[in-house]
């Protein structure tokens, strides 16, 4: 038996993808794995018997990912299981950039009231809202994971030009985007090219804070800012700086903060790119079957922290965590070796600092598990 703690209301539908072997319970000390979507875990006290965390989204920002990793916990993402959903969101930021919707709607309830006046006054104050149409306009997308190549596509469709950025982008991921996207080596060349930008990045030291007074000036005038990745991306008083002073046209975000609500040309959004009913149901699915494997079977898919490893092998296993160190490999298999324990499956991948190790045997005695426990450089061993 498993137990699995939600930090979160989980979709049921993925809940159904853990039989009865598993007690499923929003109230749990000791729980085998954890299943959160937004819940703050930073200060939580993880117990020595959890061995998984499973995001049921694809941003780990409220897990302690550097505190599991050396606690040999392994924490999954649900990637692209939300991106339809963001993607929509994005198209439709598209257009709150341009038209000037949000701030037309909030002006018409202001003319409640008005009587047969209301035609007039609409006649009189609409040419305040007048805005471009993105036919022909150029989409910087910065980021061409998941969500970033379907807001290519759907762009593209709706008749705009696309140049991408993504220093980590393949050729195989290149199939997916239209034919007609300009690929640029650097930042600089989505500035220097695009009327809109939009963002798809995760927030890392490299890119927190990316969007500020130095980028902005290599921007077009009357550039149009769209941030449905992380808001720390861009620097809120900077960005604030540059839209009064008629650099930054519009900005539209999926993460407001106290710096850009309200100000002329922001269009704030409370978070709401995955709130779909479909993808809590893609991002419940995908986060049970990852724990599901990992735990019945020690396969990683998915991993934010630890390399995907998988094993397709018959007999008992044991899953290792261990430091990367070479001479680890020699002592994992010496374990069975020496107790004379001959294996039916081996698998292991680095990932940094750390390494993981799936070994199969048709029976694997309690001796081997002591001895692979014993090594120093080992952090966890689990026997399945």
């Amino acid at each position: 038996m498993y137990d699995i703690l939600t930090l979160n209301k989980i979709s049921q539908i993925g809940l159904k993808e853990l039989d009865e072997k598993y007690t499923i319970t929003d109230c749990c000390d000791c729980p085998d794995g954890i299943i959160v979507r937004s819940a703050a875990m930073h200060e939580y006290a993880f117990s020595d018997k959890t061995v998984a965390v499973a995001r049921a989204g694809a941003g780990v920002n409220n897990i302690p990912v550097e505190e599991c990793t050396k606690k040999g916990i392994v924490v999954f993402n649900t990637p692209g299981a939300n991106a339809n959903a963001v993607k929509e969101l994005v198209i439709a930021g598209l257009m709150l950039s341009s038209r000037k919707v949000a701030a037309a709607y909030d002006w018409c309830k202001t003319l409640k009231g008005e009587g047969e006046n209301v035609g007039k006054l609409v006649e009189k104050g609409k040419s305040q809202f007048a805005g471009p149409e993105i036919l022909g306009k150029t989409l910087g997308v910065v980021g061409l994971g998941a969500i970033g190549r379907l807001v290519a596509v759907a762009a593209n469709g709706l008749g705009m030009k696309i140049v991408g950025y993504d220093p980590f982008l393949n050729e195989a991921l290149k199939d997916q985007l239209p034919a007609d996207t300009e690929y640029v080596d650097s930042l600089d060349a989505v500035y220097e090219k695009a009327d809109y930008i939009t963002l798809h990045l995760p927030c890392t030291k490299d890119t927190k804070g990316m969007i500020n007074a130095d980028s902005i000036a290599k921007m077009k005038d009357g550039v149009r800012i769209l941030n449905f990745a992380r808001g720390e991306l861009v620097n809120g008083a900077e960005l604030v700086a540059a839209m009064e002073g008629g650099k930054v046209a519009a900005y539209v975000t999926d993460f407001p903060s106290d710096e850009v609500i309200g100000i002329a040309g922001v269009t704030a959004l409370p978070h709401l790119g995955a709130s779909t009913p479909e993808s809590e149901e893609n991002c419940a699915y995908m986060a049970a079957v990852e724990i599901r494997e990992f735990l019945e079977k020690g396969n990683i898919k998915n991993s934010v922290n630890f390399p995907n490893v998988e094993l397709d092998a018959q007999g008992q296993r044991v899953a290792v965590i261990h430091h990367n160190v070479l001479t680890v490999m020699n002592d994992i298999l010496g374990a069975f070796t020496s107790a004379g324990v001959e294996t039916t499956g081996f698998s292991s991948k680095a990932k940094g600092d750390y390494a993981y190790t799936l070994v199969a045997a048709e029976k694997i005695p309690d001796s081997v598990i002591a001895k692979l426990t014993a090594n120093e450089d080992i952090i966890k061993v689990r026997k399945i």
